[in-house]
C-alpha cells in the first residue's frame, strides 16, 4: 500500500510508513491486520487482585489458564524470549513470551508487533522473579494494527487543546483521566438509583422547544424544516414539562439528560452539559433540603469513597452540619449593602469598589445577582442559600412571612452553587403577573429574563398540586474532582481547525 491509499492528501511520517508496510507483511503471512473477535476471560486488575497473594510455587501448581486482550504499551525482547505490557479496560498486565511455547508464526507476529497494536494472549498465570503477576503466553493472536505511533511514553500529550481534540489518546496514555470518567459514571448511576429508590419515575421530555422556558439563560436557536418553525434547544431539564406531568397526576418524576445554554465558557460553565431535575408533589423546599442532603452524601461516598474531599482550597465534609445562608443577611454582612434598601447607583459603586466587571446596562436585580456571586466565592459549605428575592426567579412560591422573597434554596459548596430547588408556584394568576415583570426586564435589556409560556399557564389553570422541584448539573462532579468542568467531559466542543 502507498501513502495515498492509507491517508489521502497527507505525507506519512517514517514511522507511519513502516507500519503501513507491515500491513502487507501481515497479509502475506495470512494474518488479517484488523483481526477477529477474541473474548477475554479476565481483565488485568482482576487477575492481579486474584493472584497477588499467591506464591510462585502455588501459581505453578494451580496452572491457571486465562485469555487476555489489550493494547501493547511496552515491548522488549532478545533472542528467543520477550516481555510486553498490554493495557485493557482495567489497567496493565505483563506478558512473557518464549519462542518454544509459541508457533513459528505467533513468535514472528510478536517480533513484528509495534507499540499500540492490539493483541490477544492465551496463557497461564505466573509470577516473575520480582513478584509481578504475569501471563506466560501459549497463544498469540494479532487483533488490530496501529498505523500511527502513540505519544512518547514519559511526556504524553502536553498541549491542552490536543488533549481535548484527541481525548482517546489522553485516556490511553493517562490512567488518571480514564478514572475520572469511571467515577463520573458512578456519579450519575448513584443519582439515578437514589431517585428510583425513592419512588421517582424517570421521564423524557422534549429537547426542541418552541419557547425557552424553565430557567434564566440564553438559548440556542435553530429552525425546524419540516414544520417550518423556529425552535430552541432546551435550557432546563424539562422543568415546565415535568410540572405539566404533576398536573397530569404523576407525583414524583425526574430526568437526567443534556441541556444547552448559549452563554460564556468558564471553569464552571459549558454550553451543553448533563443535568438532573426532579419534581415532587405535596412537598416543599424544606423537604427538598433534607432529601438533597441525603442524596449528596450518598453520591460523595460512592464517588470519593469518603464523606470528605478537598477542592479549590476548601476542605469539605458532607457529613458535617450544613450551614444556612440567608441571601439578604449574608450580602449585608460581607458588603454592607442591604439589597432591599439601596439604589442602583450604590450597587454600581460597591461593584466598582470590589473591582467586579459587569454590564452597566443590566437592571438593578441582575446587579444584585452579580454582587451575590462575589460574596458566594468565600463560602465553603456545604450549606443552603435561602431567602432569594422574587425578582431573580419568577417560578418559586413566595416565602411565608416575607413576600419579597421566594421559598427557594441553593446548595453552596466550595464558593459555587451546586444545586437549585424551590417550592413551585402553582398559582397561575401570580405566575402570569411575574412573567409580565420578566417581560419588562427583558425589554430593558436583561437577556436572562424568563419567557412567558402561555401553554404552561394554561396547564396550571387545571390545577397543579403543591410541589418542590430541584436540579443539579455535572458541575458538582467537576468540583468533586477539583478540575475545570471542561476536563470532566469526554469530548468537549472545540472550534474547528482552519
Amino acid at each position: 500500500m502507498n501513502d495515498q491509499e492509507i491517508m489521502p492528501g497527507r505525507k506519512l511520517s517514517e514511522q507511519e510508513q513502516i507500519r503501513v508496510q507491515k500491513l502487507d507483511e501481515l497479509k502475506a503471512l495470512g494474518v488479517e491486520p484488523f483481526g477477529k473477535k477474541f473474548p477475554p476471560t479476565h481483565h488485568s486488575a482482576e487477575l492481579i487482585n486474584l493472584y497477588e497473594n499467591h506464591s510462585k510455587e502455588e501459581l505453578d501448581e494451580m496452572n491457571v489458564e486465562v485469555k487476555v486482550a489489550g493494547r501493547i504499551m511496552t515491548k522488549r525482547g532478545k533472542g528467543k524470549a520477550g516481555f510486553m505490557h498490554i493495557q485493557d479496560n482495567d489497567g496493565q498486565i505483563q506478558i512473557y513470551l518464549r519462542q518454544d511455547r509459541l508457533s513459528e508464526l505467533e513468535f514472528q507476529l510478536f517480533d513484528k508487533a509495534d507499540i499500540g497494536d492490539i493483541i490477544g494472549i492465551k496463557g497461564t498465570i505466573f509470577k516473575t522473579q520480582t513478584g509481578e503477576v504475569s501471563v506466560k503466553a501459549s497463544e498469540y493472536h494479532h487483533l488490530t494494527k496501529a498505523l500511527k505511533p502513540l505519544p512518547e511514553k514519559f511526556h504524553g500529550l502536553q498541549d491542552e487543546e490536543t488533549k481535548f481534540r484527541k481525548r482517546y489518546l489522553d485516556i490511553i496514555m493517562n490512567r488518571e483521566v480514564k478514572e475520572i470518567f469511571l467515577k463520573k459514571q458512578k456519579f450519575w448511576s448513584t443519582i439515578r438509583n437514589f431517585m428510583i429508590d425513592h419512588d421517582f419515575i424517570e421521564v423524557e421530555t422534549p429537547i426542541l422547544e418552541t419557547s425557552s422556558g424553565g430557567a434564566a439563560a440564553t438559548p440556542f436557536a435553530t429552525h425546524h424544516n419540516a414544520l417550518d418553525i423556529d425552535v430552541f434547544l432546551r435550557i432546563s431539564m424539562g422543568e415546565l414539562w415535568q410540572k405539566k406531568l404533576l398536573v397530569a397526576g404523576f407525583e414524583k418524576t425526574f430526568e437526567i439528560g443534556r441541556q444547552f445554554r448559549n452563554e460564556g465558557m468558564s471553569p464552571e460553565h459549558l454550553q451543553d452539559y448533563t443535568q438532573m431535575e426532579f419534581y415532587w408533589a405535596y412537598a416543599d423546599f424544606e423537604d427538598g433540603m433534607e432529601l438533597t442532603k441525603e442524596l449528596y452524601r450518598k453520591v460523595t461516598q460512592a464517588v470519593m469513597g469518603s464523606s470528605k474531599f478537598s477542592t479549590r482550597g476548601f476542605d469539605i465534609d458532607m457529613d458535617a452540619e450544613w450551614e444556612i445562608y440567608d441571601f439578604e443577611t449574608i450580602i449585608e454582612e460581607k458588603t454592607g449593602i442591604n439589597i432591599f434598601n439601596t439604589t442602583k447607583e450604590e450597587m454600581e459603586k460597591k461593584l466598582d469598589a470590589l473591582h467586579v466587571e459587569y454590564d452597566p446596562n443590566i437592571g438593578f436585580w441582575r446587579m444584585v445577582d452579580v454582587l451575590w456571586k462575589v460574596v458566594r466565592k468565600d463560602l465553603s459549605g456545604p450549606g443552603f442559600l435561602v431567602g432569594q428575592p422574587v425578582q431573580l426567579n419568577p417560578l418559586p412560591k413566595r416565602l411565608d412571612g416575607d413576600d419579597r422573597k421566594v421559598a427557594q434554596m441553593q446548595i453552596i459548596l466550595a464558593g459555587s452553587e451546586m444545586g437549585n430547588g424551590y417550592t413551585e408556584l402553582n398559582d397561575p394568576i401570580d405566575l402570569e403577573e411575574r412573567f409580565r415583570e420578566q417581560r419588562v426586564m427583558g425589554e430593558e435589556g436583561d437577556e436572562e429574563a424568563h419567557e412567558h409560556d402561555e401553554t404552561f399557564i394554561e396547564a396550571l389553570r387545571y390545577g397543579m398540586p403543591p410541589a418542590y422541584g430541584f436540579g443539579v448539573s455535572e458541575r458538582l462532579f467537576s468540583v468533586m474532582m477539583d478540575r475545570p468542568i471542561r476536563e470532566c467531559v469526554l469530548f468537549p466542543l472545540m472550534r474547528p481547525r482552519g
